[in-house]
């Protein structure tokens, strides 16, 4: 840590830099919000409601800081270029919960050191954008996630969490720390903390997780709040209410003016992505103790949100909708990846936000931001599917589809055919894939910011390639994902601009001028000027009218260091039905040609794979190898320098004398009459989605059978975060069999068999369902003794039953059941999962009792 008063000597000079420059009367003008008699928050001054969106961002403290000086990068520059991409995804908020063992001693003495210093830089800089913050100057957690704590100066490294909330002298050093926290002028500001008018709101703490009696938290948390009103502040103070919500009467009967919500609703930590729909996690965000935040008229926001383990954007415009209908005035997304630590996802694997890195993610979160402002609170948008099109917006599983057509503006995370509303009115275009109004074979984000008729802006943003799986265990020398720059082809159908437009290049280093042939042209990364033919346009005249550098331009440098393939074979086929093959390659090098070549059996071929863009190529199986067997193949990749076998990313090729690598891809082969696996405990066990229990476990049984046996000591446990909760005795669990049956024929199938037992003495009951990828289930409770055997269930004895909202969501008081409004019958063509669940039809006696299941398999036949 650095000297201490050279380092207070900097701040002083720069605090005085600032004031001389003049710059420190910009947004001023704002007032301290307040909450109103309904508690809504509102602008002091205006009355006006407060709207807001945005991101966590952590890049001033903990693993962030002390990645980007491993690798010897300037922080502050680095935050400029995600700031940037903020502006550009037209975020207004900000939330972070300070590290404050970074930043305070064990007597909760602020400390004013590079973490410190560096947060006020970043939120200087937030100001500069009119983005607004809410800060929660409590963490409790240690620095170290993911990697080992440090042995940090501050209290709650003394203390802990939970003797942080308890242990008197813990408690007068937040009281202390809170004080100094608020009265901190941020030296390139000028301002306190207290005082600055982009702040909305204080959280006191990051989920605090009280245990103690509702008069021992009441004391605490009006403590906390005490020793912040006494500097003066007038800003709103919140409390985390969205654990312990036993308490939410102790909570808003207290002196804050507002509580503060999560939403994990894919659960945490599933190390893989999670397939399937995943909107009905998303359908309804209900609080169940909402009448008494109303009756104290206290408001609400989110402070952290994600679908984690979900590499789809089409799951948050939805979550916005949830959360508007919900009441939720302002939130912020957990957490946005600082650009230079996204190739490796390390600060938090189980999320994944980058605008460079993960483009239709970052559109969504847009879109949702969009959402925030433009649908009112406690708004009526209809049960599931009603709900996935209200207002401009638009969401849709199929094609990870979301959008926003509002007619000024036209936003879209995928390719997709929506007829723009109105495009005499439009004035901005982000998207990524194709659209009715822009073809692009490219793989990053762009942006099209009209600045009159014939004369728009666009930006370009490099190509991602996903590499590996971002939610595993991840490492700074583990990359998951790279970042390519190439030329791609791009269309653009606007009527101003017509055909044969000039594009120019804006930003620093870009020399590029050129005339579009027609409509298409091809684009590197970059901003442009796209003017119609013969329009004159000054620059100059541009500066002001984009809330951004009218040549802003923030982008990964290519990291693409050798040849990737990306490519998952076809699990199954059967000789009736066409196979083709895909895969994405992206390399350092010219790439010339990419082969497959197959063996069935005693049948060997080859054949070419073809582009359709720089990076995918695809190939159809030659048909006499469709026959019954192993379909085994490699596919090579050659260069302008070299050659490359894949699987395995071997030099050269199979015909070479000295090619020694034996890994193959491979795809069974079946008969079209032949049984569909849906479940099989040997290979499909890691990818079910099932609540931890100690006794679970996959046991082997013989060289190619398992069994997956499932123990539970109770059906249903008291959650310590909600003890109030009314008791659901159901242990349900999923498997998603989608890569099973994606080139199957389910028609013609009319009954599962089940291959299973009871692992106790006696009978177990199980319910075993269908779900279709709108969520509805259809299934039948089938009954287990303690011997293996088939059961035959005929798919006209499934019945609708309730679907279990899977993963389980946090907070743990969100409903369990999904409620959706499909009355129709089951249709094989749409079914994607299996659910299991324990609980359905067992008599009341033995609910409380343990119980054990072993599954073997499930088939169609």
């Amino acid at each position: 840590m650095m000297n201490y008063l050279k380092f207070n000597f900097r701040l002083i000079f720069i605090a005085f830099t600032f004031l001389s420059s003049g710059m420190i009367a910009q947004n001023n003008s704002k007032s301290d919000v307040y909450v109103d008699k309904e508690g809504v928050m509102r602008w002091g001054g205006s009355n006006e409601e407060v709207h807001g969106f945005g991101v966590n961002y952590s890049a001033p403290f903990a693993h962030a800081y002390r990645s980007a000086e491993k690798k010897g990068l300037d922080i502050k520059a680095e935050i400029d270029k995600d700031i940037y991409h903020f502006t550009r995804l037209g975020f207004d908020l900000y939330r972070l919960h300070v590290w404050d063992t970074e930043i305070s001693d064990e007597k909760g003495n602020l400390i004013e050191n590079e973490h410190l210093e560096t947060f006020d830089y970043l939120l200087s800089e937030l100001k500069k954008r009119n983005i607004n913050f809410v800060i929660t100057p409590i963490a409790y957690w240690g620095n170290g996630w993911p990697e080992p704590d440090e042995d940090t100066p501050g209290f709650s490294n003394k203390y802990g969490k939970e003797g942080s909330l308890t242990h008197p002298q813990a408690i007068k050093a937040q009281q202390n720390y809170l004080s100094q926290f608020l009265d901190h002028v941020n030296p390139y500001t000028g301002i306190a903390y207290k005082n600055e008018p982009n702040l909305i709101a204080f959280e006191v703490s990051n989920e605090p997780h009280h245990r103690g009696t509702p008069q021992e938290v009441k004391s605490f948390i009006n403590k906390m709040v005490s020793a912040m009103r006494k500097t003066g502040t007038e800003k709103p103070i919140f409390y985390n209410v969205s654990h312990s919500v036993q308490l939410a009467e102790t909570y808003f009967t207290s002196n804050i003016q507002g509580g503060t919500f999560q939403w994990y609703p894919t659960g945490l930590g599933f190390q893989k992505e999670l397939e399937g729909n995943l909107l009905p996690n998303v359908n309804d965000y209900n609080i169940p103790f909402n009448e008494v935040i109303e009756a104290n008229n206290k408001a609400k926001l989110v402070y952290e949100f994600d679908a984690a383990d979900v590499n789809k954007s089409y799951m948050y415009p939805a979550m916005a909708g949830s959360f508007r209908e919900a009441g939720i005035q302002i939130a912020t997304h957990f957490a946005y990846d600082p650009t230079f630590l996204a190739y490796a996802n390390t600060e938090y694997n189980t999320h994944y936000m980058n605008l460079n890195y993960t483009p239709h993610k970052a559109l969504a979160l847009m879109i949702a931001s969009k959402v925030f402002h433009e649908v009112p609170m406690n708004s009526d948008l209809g049960t599931y599917p009603e709900n996935l099109e209200f207002g401009d917006f638009k969401i849709s599983y199929k094609g990870d589809i979301a959008s926003y057509n509002s007619g000024a503006s036209f936003i879209y995370t995928n390719t997709n055919d929506i007829a723009p509303r109105n495009l005499s009115e439009l004035k901005q275009i982000a998207g990524h894939g194709n659209s009715r109004l822009i073809k692009y074979n490219g793989k990053g984000a762009y942006f099209l910011d009209k600045l009159e008729d014939g004369v728009w802006r666009l930006e370009v943003m490099p190509d991602p390639i996903l590499i590996q799986n971002p939610f595993g265990s991840n490492s700074l020398d583990k990359t998951v994902s790279v970042i390519s720059w190439k030329e791609n082809i791009m269309e653009l159908k606007l009527n101003d601009l017509g055909e044969d437009f000039q594009i120019s290049g804006l930003n620093q280093g870009n020399d590029l001028k050129m005339t579009a042939e027609g409509k298409t042209f091809k684009i590197p990364p970059g901003t442009y000027m796209v003017k119609s033919a013969g329009k004159d346009f000054n620059i100059s005249e541009a500066e002001n009218l984009l809330n951004f550098p009218f040549n802003g331009f923030e982008a990964r440098e290519s990291t693409v260091d050798k040849t990737y393939l990306i490519h998952e074979p076809v699990q199954v086929s059967t000789t009736t039905e066409d196979l083709n093959i895909e895969a994405t390659i992206v390399s350092n090098k010219e790439i010339k040609k990419v082969e497959a070549w197959f063996q069935n059996g005693n049948v060997y071929e080859s054949t070419e794979l073809k582009p359709t863009n720089n990076y995918d190529f695809t190939a159809k199986v030659p048909e006499k190898l469709l026959k019954n067997g192993f379909l085994k193949y490699r596919i090579i990749v050659s260069t302008a320098e070299d050659t490359i076998t894949f699987p395995g990313r071997a030099k050269g090729n199979p015909s070479d004398w000295d090619f020694h690598l034996e890994a193959t891809y491979q795809t069974r082969i079946l008969k079209k009459d032949a049984p569909i696996s849906l479940f099989n405990a040997a290979t499909d066990s890691e990818n079910m989605v099932i609540g931890w229990s100690p006794e679970n476990n996959l046991v082997p049984l013989n060289e190619n059978e398992a069994e997956f046996q499932v123990k539970i000591d109770s059906l249903f446990k008291e959650d310590v975060e909600n003890t109030n909760a009314k008791p659901v005795y159901d242990y349900s669990f999923r498997y998603n069999f989608q890569k099973k049956t994606a080139n199957r024929d389910l028609s013609g199938k009319d009954k599962l068999i089940f291959t299973g037992r009871a692992l106790g003495d006696d009978q177990e009951k199980l319910m075993i369902a269908l779900v279709m990828n709108n969520g509805a289930s259809f299934g039948k409770i089938i009954e287990l003794n303690n011997e293996v055997e088939e059961i035959e269930i005929k798919l006209e004895d499934l019945k609708p039953v309730k679907t279990v909202t899977l993963p389980r969501p946090y907070p743990g008081f969100l409903p369990y059941y999904f409620d959706h409004s499909y009355t129709g019958d089951l249709k094989m063509e749409d079914i994607e999962s299996i659910q299991f669940s324990i609980g359905p039809g067992i008599e009341n006696e033995n609910l409380q009792k343990p119980h054990s299941v072993g599954i073997r398999s499930i088939r169609l036949e």
